[in-house]
């Protein structure tokens, strides 16, 4: 990706999509997994499996956003049960190298937990936060409700959020 791309989206609109796996096309897949593996395992040198069949669960929610044909940014909410017994959740949190420091992520993370709300109204979300990442979840509304451990060799946090 062209660091001009990071130029190009301060004055552009950013149009969130929501679908499920059954309503993403091939492109999409396609463009969501190629990001969640640019970052989660080529540049953050973490080797594992992405793939672990909650995509699927058909109560998955996917968000994310492309600029300039670019998909840019990327999260998927999980119902209750299938990370937490007691919680939804949010998780493979990414934005795109091109397109940092420009509060993309922010209003990721804020559209992502808008549509928890919508449908999932009586659950609390938790996560499993990189460690590193705590400040930035905590002027989301998550408070730190674990000690650290590790995932994947990465040190992480369990986080709830507090309304």
């Amino acid at each position: 990706m062209k660091n001009l791309l990071k130029k190009s989206l301060i004055p552009t609109e950013i149009i969130w999509e929501k679908k499920t796996f059954s309503q993403l096309n091939t492109d999409e897949l396609y463009d969501l997994l190629k990001l969640r593996i640019d970052i989660f395992v080529v540049e953050q040198s973490c080797f594992y499996p992405d793939l672990d069949d909650h995509d699927r669960h058909p109560q998955t929610q996917h968000l994310f956003c492309y600029q300039d044909g670019v998909m840019t940014a990327y999260l998927r909410i999980l119902p209750k049960g299938l990370t937490y017994p007691d919680n939804i959740s949010i998780g493979r949190v990414v934005t795109a190298s091109c397109a940092r420091g420009i509060g993309l992520g922010h209003e990721l993370m804020r559209v992502g937990l808008v549509e928890c709300l919508k449908f999932f109204p009586n659950d609390t979300v938790k996560i499993s936060a990189q460690e590193h990442l705590e400040k930035y979840y905590n002027q989301h509304g998550f408070e730190r409700v674990s000690e650290m451990y590790l995932e994947d060799d990465i040190p992480h946090i369990g986080m709830l959020k507090i309304h």
